[in-house]
């Protein structure tokens, strides 16, 4: 997916780049797989805020996209690729050989005419998804199933993919883009092929304005707020923060602590993200 840039006739407009949208080749989504949105900005059922900097932005509909693959053996044509709204790739929509239709997300190779099969049987193409028994060490593989039959967790964002490395007993290592190596059952499922839109990373906003539109408000600097409202706050000027690490408003460490905390998962990580390589 190839950005561009535009004509500086504003300042918002200056250093924006956007996307082309050349592999969108529908703009009307399918009625029957969509629910609309409902917008709570960053309240719970009190009404106070429990996740700050979220509100207003334009009215948008939940695309229902199968990150199951549960329909083995049964081909599917690609009828179209269109844009989510709610995520950074792109999504295909699949029409089944029994009049099925489905979102899935859309691969960077498929397009629109293409045949896409999930199950044992299918071919070791991009868009198809298999058990991660029958896919060969060394593909690139995305929407990566953690739980068997719990649809595809891990991988998901534009222009991702893991890597297959190695095959042992029940489990396969796994090496994400973060850098982590897991262990993943060899019975989930997993798509071949790298998620598509991989330009998402070089695009710029340009203006304030279009942060809102997606529903982001404003984020004050600890540093420009009173010693009440924030441990940043207070001095006289521009001062530092004047402790040995920033903290959250609540005083917590942030920027940079660790914050993992899930002593069940942790068996299953070869080698962390955050590990020195040599």
């Amino acid at each position: 997916m190839p950005v561009r840039t535009f004509k500086p006739t504003s300042p918002g407009r200056r250093g924006k780049v956007g996307p082309t949208f050349e592999e969108i080749s529908s703009t009307k989504p399918e009625r029957s797989l969509l629910i609309h949105r409902r917008r709570h900005g960053g309240r719970n059922a009190y009404g106070r805020i429990t996740v700050r900097h979220h509100g207003g932005g334009e009215r948008q509909h939940i695309r229902l996209v199968d990150f199951k693959r549960d329909k083995p053996g049964i081909p599917a044509h690609v009828t179209s690729i269109q844009y989510d709204p709610n995520r950074s790739a792109r999504i295909a929509l699949l029409t089944y050989s029994d009049g099925e239709k489905r979102y899935v997300l859309a691969p960077l190779e498929v397009k629109v005419g293409d045949t896409l099969m999930s199950g044992p049987q299918a071919e070791i193409r991009p868009g198809n998804a298999l058990p991660i028994s029958q896919i060969p060490v060394g593909t690139l593989i995305h929407n990566i199933e953690i739980s068997l039959g719990r649809g595809g967790q891990l991988v998901r964002s534009a222009g991702t993919a893991a890597q297959l490395l190695a095959k042992e007993g029940e489990y396969a290592q796994v090496r994400l883009p973060s850098g982590e190596v897991r262990l993943v059952r060899l019975t989930c499922s997993a798509t071949i092929g790298v998620v598509s839109n991989p330009d998402q990373r070089n695009i710029k906003l340009g203006k304030a304005g279009s942060n809102r539109h997606r529903g982001v408000r404003p984020t004050v600097r600890g540093s420009a707020m009173s010693p009440r409202d924030h441990p940043h706050g207070g001095g006289e000027g521009r001062q530092p923060i004047g402790l040995p690490g920033p903290k959250s408003p609540w005083g917590k460490p942030t920027l940079g602590k660790r914050t993992r905390n899930n002593k069940r998962t942790d068996r299953y990580i070869v080698r962390r993200r955050t590990a020195k390589r040599k």
